[in-house]
């Protein structure tokens, strides 16, 4: 985007994910702008050209303790001087950056929002269950109890002074409705759908999931729904719950680990189907299934009815419940879907889509200012 006006760009944190995808082509639309994070891995920092600015919470050892830290976090976004910049882009999810305060009125704060922080709003019960510290949770939970009100609090506030939110989904733009009370225009997360366009396979077998292995994205579910059907199941990837979801596989299941790209695609490009058991913000993967020539079977909630075009691209489950699951598998079959509009489906998705989107959603917020 070619502008005269001075850009920042801010972000809760960089070190891994689809967020950081997001903070990755800005820096493409504005290289000349640094970006303000509360903490950045190395890789990143040279990623992002060396233009990442960081502060004591990179240091020893806040660096450590960063899960720890959302009241140091806050506090630091909240004191960076941003006066010299007309335009602040901000870009949030779990983190607080969003937080940062306008220092002129003729400013423009416009935030990207992966989601209101989960542990706030719309998980909090599942995050007071099951936090995901390991031997840290009791501590966790009684911090969490200690903070909530405060820190929600906070949220809300931040997120009235925001002069214009974009949501990556449908899901996300009504959550910032529900819990912000404000309105926001969609753009989804750049996917590099060119990187996952794989050879037609012949022959397909099976079905496929990958990602980290956590608890939220409900691989038990895919597991048992297809230990009860005896069909291929391959899980890629790991996390803390991959000792329990092999555990709990049969003998049609496969734990491959964590695979290097080209083999990822090609192994994803050998399933009949990717099911998506779980809610996500948006979904990425859903996404990059689809640019594979894969369709996808997802669960109905979520970034993945913005991704999953019914009877075209996909299908939908309506309960989270192995019932329900495998009454929609054994209807399933791959040939039935053309792959060319699978392709041209995952193309909504594309890095060059979201440029031009976010190029146009820029200028029509300056423009309302």
């Amino acid at each position: 985007m070619k502008t005269t006006s001075n850009v920042v760009i801010i972000h809760d944190w960089l070190y891994g994910g689809g967020a950081e995808k997001v903070v990755e082509q800005l820096h493409v639309l504005y290289p000349e702008a640094p970006i303000y994070t509360s903490y950045c891995s190395d890789e990143w920092r040279k990623k992002l050209d060396n233009m990442v600015v960081t502060g004591y919470l990179q240091k020893w050892p806040f660096n450590k303790l960063r899960r720890f830290t959302s009241v140091l976090q806050i506090w630091w976004f909240k004191s960076l001087n941003l006066s010299e910049y007309d335009i602040i882009i901000s870009s949030s999810g779990s983190g607080h950056a969003k937080q940062v305060k306008k220092r002129r009125s003729e400013q423009i704060h416009i935030n990207y929002c992966h989601t209101p922080p989960h542990y706030l709003w719309a998980k909090y019960d599942e995050y007071m269950n099951r936090p995901g510290f390991g031997a840290f949770d009791p501590i966790v939970r009684v911090g969490l109890k200690l903070l909530f009100k405060p820190l929600r609090k906070s949220d809300f506030k931040a997120a009235q002074h925001v002069d214009y939110f974009i949501a990556n989904s449908t899901h996300i733009k009504n959550d910032i409705k529900k819990y912000y009370k404000k309105d926001a225009d969609v753009v989804f997360p750049p996917v590099d759908t060119e990187a996952f366009h794989a050879k037609p396979e012949e022959k397909r077998s099976g079905f496929i999931v990958y990602g980290r292995h956590v608890a939220h994205k409900r691989f038990d579910l895919a597991i048992k729904a297809c230990n009860e059907l005896q069909v291929p199941l391959t899980v890629v990837g790991s996390g803390p719950e991959t000792p329990r979801l092999k555990a709990m596989a049969g003998p049609t299941i496969s734990f491959p680990g964590r695979l290097e790209h080209d083999k990822l695609v090609k192994t994803l490009a050998k399933a009949e189907f990717f099911l998506f058991p779980n809610v996500e913000d948006f979904g990425i993967v859903a996404a990059e299934a689809q640019a594979a020539g894969v369709p996808v079977l997802a669960y109905r909630a979520g970034g993945a009815l913005d991704i999953v075009e019914e009877g075209v691209t996909g299908e939908f489950f309506e309960k989270q419940s192995i019932e329900s699951l495998t009454s929609a598998m054994k209807s399933l079959n791959y040939k039935l879907y053309n792959r060319q509009a699978l392709l041209e489906n995952a193309e909504r998705f594309s890095i060059t889509n979201f440029r031009s989107s976010m190029i146009n959603t820029i200028a029509k917020a300056v423009s309302h200012k």
